[in-house]
């Protein structure tokens, strides 16, 4: 494991700029992985991780910084909770953790640099230095991760029967005896505009 100096330097790169919120996902993901015991995630034990992120914000880039996991490799899950949390998941032996950031450590960031201007400040040096029961709640977990959800999952692609686009990892949808996708067989993020 690197430094938090070092893992802050990192986060940085990858997000653009460091803040509070990365702070925090750094020693959320921190905290998760020492509960799981899992010292090395990107290196000898970069195969048996999965992490569930649950807020699309900073904290998600540093969280995936420090465990590796990445989307692109199925290995990092965001689910939209709007919530400061992830669930570790040691593939390996099944244990998972969910650990949830407190309400309460913005409070304590007030309380204990009252003279730093600016929340984000505070925040920052504050989720540095205080203690991970200060910060966090963490609740062991099961979660099921069927093997087309696994990275590395190989299985057939099938096609829409109604936009003949490709659908991987059997996300496929049986309506009315027809193979659709989601987002044929609705609702759909987005709508499709008339053509000009």
């Amino acid at each position: 494991m690197k430094t938090l100096a070092e893992y802050e330097q990192l986060a940085a790169l990858a997000h653009g700029h460091l803040c509070a919120g990365q702070i925090l996902g750094i020693r959320l993901a921190l905290h998760g992985l020492s509960l799981l015991g899992l010292d090395d995630p990107t290196g000898a034990h970069r195969k048996r991780l999965v992490t569930f992120v649950e807020i699309d914000r900073c904290a998600t880039d540093a969280i995936a910084v420090v465990t590796g996991c990445r989307l692109g490799k199925r290995a990092l899950k965001f689910v939209d909770y709007g919530k400061m949390a992830a669930t570790f998941c040691d593939l390996q032996t099944g244990r998972a953790v969910r650990v949830a950031a407190l309400e309460s450590s913005k409070e304590k960031a007030r309380q204990l640099y009252p003279g730093i201007a600016g929340k984000n400040q505070q925040q920052m040096q504050a989720y540095r230095e205080l203690p991970d029961a200060d910060l966090f709640a963490a609740q062991w977990v099961q979660v099921r991760i069927g093997p087309e959800d696994l990275p590395g999952f190989k299985g057939p692609r099938v096609t829409c029967a109604q936009c003949g686009e490709g659908i991987s990892f059997q996300r496929e949808l049986l309506r009315d005896g027809q193979t659709l996708c989601r987002a044929c067989a609705g609702p759909n993020y987005y709508a499709p505009l008339p053509h000009h």
